[in-house]
């Protein structure tokens, strides 16, 4: 977390009014060198939700801030103009979910009606005759309208570039791995390039060769969809030029050392069609991956066969693995079934490495100075600038804020046979993190073939990519299927040859050479490394090991890699109101990016479903989950390596629906026979949270908006381990008489939390203590130690810790250590609660589908089970807060309320408080159509 910032010295503070005052304020009237037109209302284009429906996105739209906004902001603690204002409408749901009605619904979500309504206009920007941006007094939403699609589109960049320069700046380096020449040195800005570089490390000609793929081979919306790019850029270079000029542009650029702050020497770089490719390859990465994993697979696996041996290591290895578990929850209910990735009767192809012999390929080399470590010179800053010296050095975007695939996001939608209106309703989002500004904006674009209200990234915004249409809303979720393979490249000749068909072939070598020296923002000491990688037919070079006593290399192949930008066509399509006109037509432009992802879809008639992706047809003798050999019998069916494509299933083997009764995601599994990509889709996933109430609420009948965002509410404040662990363990802990007083307390602590429904709520809204403090805190101390006392006797060290290597634990809001880190909201979608629900039903005799082989707790006997349970407790009980929740740069040792608390990561020179914790999308819609084209 960010340092928080000492008393400044009154000669800065007036160093600050100084610069506010003009030292590097706008020239006069620059920020109106894109004509600036009188206020006027813009008219509904074609709007036919007649305001139900509703979008929210925290903290706010205006993600730029000017050197004296920024200066202001550490001496004063102000903000720029519309940088906060849904900050707090979305927090204060936590508080107030339960008396939520309809006509409330908007005093926590923006109206997101296409257009600004009379008197609400706050600004009129004309940046060419062809297009107006239009942005509201409440928010500040730019509303794009243009007479040409060229307009239309560059207006996109232009509103890009007014909202998120620094930001798209910020990650279309770290998409070409050059974060640390262009932000700094610190040692989190290193890790971050380090971690995705080596899975998209494209050359220049590898970027001019996917947009020449896109605009040849896609037919006429390839071609649309390269120019409609093109003049996306050309707005975010036209703004970018104008504020330089007119010294409005982001303050860090003179931070960081690319402007003088006293001569505006200096430059932003133009961006260029090959820039939005490196960001889509964050963005793609981040949240539309699936699979990979399958060396840490192999090496529990092996471990288990050390441990059982190899038909009952195997056969244990797999009951962990839970590919199809029958208990697990599924977004299609109605029984459909999609085989996909599926493990073969008899395997042929697995290559399991020999033990003890897997190596990590070596990333860095050639180290200077400050590289690999957190060395500091600071700089010796002008007086002006020094509330805001070494704002970034602890990085510019905070270790673990981003950074491996996760699954995120949720959707709740009830088709119309279940609501009072009789229209089917949607409560939906994408949960990708924390930001400020969010990596997200929302935008409307009304132009010719485009018709949308919602977010985009940042960055790669030429159409929307989930909101809503005229008459239709859609959104998606993670959904992490298995579109990465592992392949064991034979090695020839050398270290950097392998058997590619039978001969003989060279690894291509890919390098990056990073510098960086000490800025005011970023203190770290100069120095440099040298990043390397070896390309493969079969991908990236990620291990080295042996096989059989052969040296071999293991390979990340996945099927998105060199096509970053194809899905650029399905959402071309899903703007396009000439082409959405239904369901049907949804999923045809869902079918079209190529990512790995759940959407949904809702209109006044039917609610729907598909899962999008470029899943491979893969040989059907070998097994996914584990490395394969590189042998062309077990290729994908016709690969050709030359730019990664193969054969691929079809659109009707995608797990899909149309008109189910109720669909919720929560990126859990999709489907009957759709097996997962890796470890954690058990009997007990955080996707039961919205499935129990969503169940019950169409149950009743009469769905309203208001209530269907009260069960989304309800369960983003709710532990999972609190509603679907605890009455196992209370079972098992009062099967027997409790005779300890302080575990008699904490299990009746325990159980008065458990019958209020397990929240993680405050007493009252700005209270900052939750309603059962002791309770809550016991479960975070003593969950890790519990799954210990359960499982690490019978499985042993080796064994336990390679499956924690497979699935993390733990991943409470207070987890710091979870994959998401602290502060970010999204909790329990990786633990292992699945694990120890199976083995708690196994002991206690309860019928169990698909259980693990062998019982772990207490070797399976119910009094030892216990005791070991009481005693972890014990250990649980005598841990202080302080120790449960450690200090961190934001809160103070034994916060509670902090520990959990949700954090804007600061991507820039703006920071914001914190808010309550809820497990929520960070943009979200609320959306019922009362009528259809």
């Amino acid at each position: 977390m960010r340092r928080r910032t000492g008393r400044l010295r009154t000669a800065t503070a007036a160093a600050v009014f100084a610069l506010s005052a003009g030292l590097l304020a706008p020239l006069p009237q620059a920020a109106a060198s894109a004509d600036t037109a009188a206020p006027t209302a813009t008219a509904a284009d074609g709007d036919l939700c007649k305001g139900q429906c509703a979008d929210i996105l925290p903290p706010g739209q205006n993600g730029n801030a000017t050197l004296a906004d920024i200066l202001a902001h550490k001496v004063f603690g102000t903000r720029p103009g519309h940088s906060s204002d849904q900050l707090s409408r979305y927090d204060s749901l936590v508080g107030a979910y339960g008396s939520l009605t309809d006509a409330k619904l908007n005093d926590f979500f923006n109206d997101s009606s296409f257009g600004v309504p009379d008197g609400q206009v706050e600004s009129v920007t004309t940046p060419r005759p062809d297009v107006t941006i239009t942005r509201d007094k409440k928010t500040g939403v730019p509303h794009i309208k243009g007479s040409t699609r060229y307009g239309t589109e560059f207006g996109a960049g232009f509103a890009a570039g007014q909202d998120r320069l620094w930001m798209m700046d910020l990650f279309r380096h770290i998409g070409r791995g050059e974060l640390t020449p262009f932000a700094g040195g610190a040692l989190a800005n290193q890790g971050l390039e380090q971690q995705f570089w080596p899975s998209a490390p494209y050359t220049e000609a590898d970027y001019q060769a996917q947009i020449e793929r896109i605009r040849t081979t896609e037919g006429a919306r390839g071609e649309q969809a390269m120019a409609d790019a093109q003049a996306y850029v050309d707005g975010i270079n036209t703004y970018r030029v104008q504020s330089k000029n007119g010294r409005y542009f982001p303050g860090e650029y003179v931070l960081t050392g690319h402007i003088d702050s006293i001569t505006n020497v200096g430059e932003i770089q133009p961006f260029t069609l090959s820039d939005l490719i490196a960001i889509a390859s964050v963005v793609g990465g981040q949240f539309g991956g699936g699979g990979g994993g399958e060396v840490q697979a192999a090496l529990s696996l092996l471990a288990a066969q050390q441990k059982y041996g190899l038909v009952e290591g195997t056969k244990v290895w797999e009951s962990f693995r839970q590919r199809e578990d029958p208990e697990a929850v599924l977004t299609l209910h109605d029984g459909s079934s999609f085989p996909f990735a599926n493990k073969p009767a008899n395997p042929r192809g697995t290559a399991l490495p020999d033990a003890a012999t897997v190596v990590p390929e070596q990333l860095v080399y050639d180290r200077t100075g400050s590289a690999g470590s957190n060395t500091k010179s600071p700089l010796r800053a002008p007086a002006m600038l020094e509330p805001a010296q070494g704002m970034f050095d602890d990085g510019v975007i905070e270790p673990g804020s981003i950074g491996g695939r996760r699954g995120m996001s949720n959707a709740l939608l009830v088709s119309g046979k279940s609501t009072a209106s009789g229209h089917p309703i949607a409560v939906f989002g994408p949960q990708t993190g924390y930001f400020a500004p969010q990596l997200m904006m929302l935008q409307e674009l009304q132009g010719p073939g485009i018709s949308a209200r919602g977010v985009s990234f940042a960055g790669v915004g030429m159409y929307v990519q989930m909101g809503r249409g005229q008459d239709y809303a859609w959104s998606a979720t993670s959904s992490a299927q298995d579109i990465t393979d592992t392949y064991a490249v034979e090695l020839c000749q050398d270290d950097v040859h392998y058997l590619y068909r039978g001969v003989c072939t060279p690894m291509e070598k890919l390098e990056k050479r990073n510098a960086w020296k000490p800025t005011v923002a970023d203190s770290t000491a100069a120095g440099s490394y040298r990043m390397q990688v070896w390309r493969t037919n079969y991908g990236i070079v990620t291990h080295r090991a042996k096989i059989g006593g052969k040296p071999v290399a293991y390979t990340s192949l996945r099927t998105t890699y060199r096509h970053e930008a194809d899905s650029i066509i399905g959402f071309q399509m899903l703007n396009d109101p000439s082409f959405v006109t239904d369901a049907a037509s949804f999923q045809q432009a869902a079918h079209n990016v190529d990512y790995a992802f759940n959407w949904f879809y809702a209109d006044s008639r039917t609610a729907a479903y598909f899962n999008s992706g470029m899943n491979p047809a893969r040989s059907p003798d070998t097994d996914p989950a584990l490395p394969i050999t590189a042998e062309r019998q077990y290729e994908w069916q016709g690969f050709d390596p030359a730019n990664n494509t193969a054969g691929y299933t079809s659109f009707a083997q995608h797990p899909q629906s149309i008109g189910q009764d109720y669909y919720i995601s929560w990126n859990n599994r999709q489907a009957k026979g759709y097996a997962t990509a890796g470890f954690g889709f058990g009997a007990v996933h955080r996707g039961d949270l919205l499935n129990s109430r969503v169940a019950k609420l169409v149950a009743g009948g009469g769905v309203t908006r208001a209530s269907l965002t009260r069960a989304m509410e309800e369960a983003a404040v709710t532990d999972l381990r609190g509603e679907q662990l605890l009455p196992e363990l209370l079972a098992v802990l009062r099967s027997g008489p409790v005779t300890d007083p302080q575990l008699n307390t904490a299990i009746q602590q325990l159980e008065s939390w458990r019958a209020a429904g397990s929240p993680r709520r405050e007493t009252s809204p700005g209270s900052h203590n939750y309603t059962h403090p002791d309770a809550v805190r016991l479960m975070d101390a003593w969950w890790p130690l519990l799954i210990e006392a359960e499982f690490r006797p019978g499985l042993g060290d080796d064994l336990y810790r390679a499956l924690a290597g497979n699935l993390p634990v733990d991943e409470s809001p207070a987890a710091s250590h979870g994959p998401t880190g602290g502060h970010s909201g999204s909790a329990f979608q990786n633990g292992w609660w699945a694990f120890a629900d199976k083995d708690l039903r196994q002991v206690l005799g309860q019928p169990v589908q698909g259980p693990l082989a062998k019982t772990y707790c207490g070797n399976g006997d119910l009094a030892a089970c216990r005791d070991a349970l009481l005693t972890a407790l014990k250990r649980a009980t005598a841990e202080p807060a302080t120790e449960v929740y450690p200090a961190d740069g934001s809160c103070r040792a034994g916060e509670q309320w902090c520990a959990d608390s949700i954090i804007q990561r600061a991507l820039g020179g703006i920071t914001h408080p914190p808010i309550s914790w809820q497990n929520r999308p960070t943009y979200q819609q609320v959306v019922e159509f009362p009528s259809h084209r």
